[in-house]
């Protein structure tokens, strides 16, 4: 299978991650490709009409997006525990982790073309303040709501990718005055998969 992928994306390293965590990592083949709004990449459009990574072109050439569906489409290739519990509470704690955690991706890619990516003569600081809120405000839903004990599951590696990039970005710190949050974040940077799969890269538009 192949990867489009991106190193400095949230969304691509969440399936990556899960790919290290399942064991399927040694049978992607991670291509990096530039996207932007603003930059075209003609052989990303051509398998995803928006022209954003992730992209993973299966083994029979079916082309996959976005995140959500690749991550849920990997978790169906192995035989060991999943990533998406099945059924049951674990099932909904886990999926609206995963929501929160893109939440958070997209509130921080938002707040950067307010602050850094647009002309400064068009940003406009109402809306930069919106989505820092929306930030400060996930991560406090983390700290008190986010099932983060046990095995490690499609939310807690969405959250860990977009926490993990946030702080890349040098976005509103996560860390501050939310001790079990940077604790857990802490113990699960250190894992194999996260260590394989480190950020880099700037954003051009």
């Amino acid at each position: 299978m192949k990867l489009l992928y991106q190193t400095h994306s949230p969304y691509a390293r969440k399936v990556l991650v899960l790919a290290h965590e399942v064991g399927l990592a040694p049978r992607l083949e991670v291509v990096h490709h530039e996207t932007s709004p603003t930059r075209g990449n003609a052989e990303v459009s051509a398998l995803n009409p928006l022209g954003k990574v992730p992209v993973l072109v299966t083994e029979d050439g079916f082309a996959l997006f976005d995140s959500v569906v690749i991550c849920e489409y990997l978790d169906g290739l192995h035989d060991g525990p999943r990533m998406i519990p099945e059924q049951g509470t674990a099932r909904w704690q886990a999926l609206r982790l995963q929501a929160l955690a893109q939440g958070l991706a997209d509130a921080g890619i938002a707040l950067r073309w307010e602050t850094e990516r647009r002309p400064a003569a068009v940003r406009w600081p109402p809306l930069a303040e919106g989505q820092a809120a929306k930030l400060l405000a996930g991560y406090d839903f983390a700290e008190r709501s986010a099932a983060l004990d046990g095995p490690p599951d499609i939310g807690q590696i969405a959250l860990a990718s977009a926490l993990d990039w946030l702080a890349f970005r040098g976005l509103p710190d996560f860390r501050e005055g939310r001790p079990r949050l940077a604790k857990w974040f802490e113990a699960f940077r250190d894992r194999p998969s996260m260590r394989a799969t480190p950020l880099s890269g700037e954003t051009r538009d």
